[in-house]
């Protein structure tokens, strides 16, 4: 589990929790399934739970299709200290408001066709040319300004890389301390955290480096996805296997 947040002495990033304003209250940005309801647990109910004909259970978010389950169980709440996921998820989440989350998987393939693998220092290079290519690329989410903070986005991983060495070890500063999080992870105490004091901290350093589409929302669906936090419910199947997976995790080091 999380040792706890590491800081560099040379950062000082505020983690008070901050206190929503009533009108910027949203609810958790952990994919949802709009389909078919759960089938009940054993005790009847849902407890955001489905168990398939195979008698797998998993988080009920991820039922509509056999992609969103492999992704369920393969990649969401395991540890990644890959640059490329790292930033690549941070700009997926950003093309995701407003959106589902399994549209933006259905298109991921796409999205790394067209934003040449969320390769930063290449993205970083693209000009108007790139732009009026990806405006008429009816594969991804077609927004002009989501569009320009990724490459506007990969420029800033650059500066990031200058000061920690990576993105990796930027981010996984902020692991929160495993005594910080709720004792079960329930259905309930998922309903209540679309952010966190880290993600809100993660927010507000990134905006003052200049960094766009990065509320605290979106980073904190970033650190479920990327297994900086084990959101995986109690009774899922996947969620021991990403707690193994965390146990045997190296962070990337921050660069002296």
């Amino acid at each position: 589990m999380a040792e706890g947040i590491r800081f560099d002495s040379r950062v000082a990033i505020d983690l008070q929790p901050t206190r929503p304003k009533p009108d910027r209250l949203v609810k958790s940005r952990m994919p949802s399934d709009t389909t078919t309801p759960a089938k009940t647990t054993a005790t009847g109910a849902t407890a955001g739970l489905f168990t398939d004909d195979a008698r797998t259970t998993r988080c009920v978010w991820c039922q509509a299709t056999p992609f969103y389950r492999n992704y369920h169980d393969s990649e969401w709440g395991f540890p990644v200290a890959d640059e490329r996921r790292l930033f690549e998820k941070i700009c997926l989440e950003g093309f995701q408001a407003g959106l589902s989350w399994l549209t933006i998987l259905n298109k991921r393939e796409t999205f790394r066709s067209a934003f040449a693998s969320f390769d930063a220092e290449q993205v970083a290079r693209f000009d108007e040319h790139d732009v009026k290519r990806l405006l008429g690329d009816a594969g991804i989410v077609r927004h002009a300004g989501k569009i320009a903070s990724t490459i506007n986005n990969a420029k800033r991983v650059i500066e990031l890389r200058r000061e920690f060495g990576s993105l990796g070890a930027y981010v996984w500063r902020l692991e929160p301390d495993a005594a910080s999080r709720p004792e079960r992870i329930t259905q309930e105490a998922v309903k209540t955290m679309s952010s966190s004091p880290e993600s809100v901290a993660l927010s507000k350093d990134l905006k003052k480096r200049g960094w766009t589409f990065v509320g605290p929302t979106t980073l904190y669906a970033f650190m479920q996805a990327m297994g900086l936090v084990n959101d995986h419910l109690e009774g899922c199947a996947s969620r021991e296997a990403a707690l193994a997976a965390r146990v045997a995790f190296t962070p990337p080091q921050q660069r002296l």
